[in-house]
């Protein structure tokens, strides 16, 4: 008989093999609600080169090619963590009126950013999820790293909101937004 690998169950309840369950992976998640309608939201964070104005860890983010963000749009991404600089290329992997996901991929990392919007009352409520799978050597620095993407993702939820306000033309709330 042969045998099978049954995985374990997660938190969140999906089952995953052994080899996925012991891959390193940081996660984290913040949600805001942004003053502004989710038809105006999400083609800005579309346009992932915005990713300037609202992520404190982007460095440049440019387009590759032109035209509106579709599924398969890709840019170039740098960002400086803990003093070291990185280069990934991301690309637009899902998108419509209420969901967007980006990946971005180098040698060390796969980062995944996953946007979620709800409408409400008029304004728009986005629950962001990073997810950054290490691969080679960087795997050992994975528990080491995990208070610095929080400290990261505390920021950006400060900073988006400002961001969106900003290009939106709206008064600046001062990250005075209701989460």
């Amino acid at each position: 008989m042969p045998l099978q690998n049954r995985g374990c169950r997660h938190q969140n309840g999906d089952r995953r093999s052994n080899t996925e369950a012991e891959a390193p992976v940081i996660e984290v998640e913040r949600a805001v609600t942004l003053d502004h309608p989710l038809a105006d939201v999400v083609p800005f964070l579309a346009a992932f080169s915005n990713t300037e104005t609202w992520d404190p860890g982007t460095v440049t983010c440019r387009r590759i090619g032109e035209g509106e963000p579709v599924v398969g749009s890709e840019w170039h991404n740098v960002s400086k963590f803990r003093g070291r600089r990185t280069e990934l290329r991301y690309r637009l992997i899902h998108h419509d009126a209420r969901h967007l996901t980006f990946v971005g991929r180098n040698k060390t990392v796969t980062s995944t950013d996953d946007m979620r919007f709800e409408e409400d009352g008029g304004r728009a409520r986005l629950v962001y999820r990073a997810r950054l799978d290490f691969n080679g050597l960087a795997r050992l620095a994975q528990p080491l790293l995990k208070r610095e993407f929080e400290r990261l993702a505390d920021e950006v939820s400060e900073q988006l909101p400002r961001a969106v306000d900003r290009a939106l033309r709206a008064p600046e709330t001062e990250g005075r937004h209701p989460r």
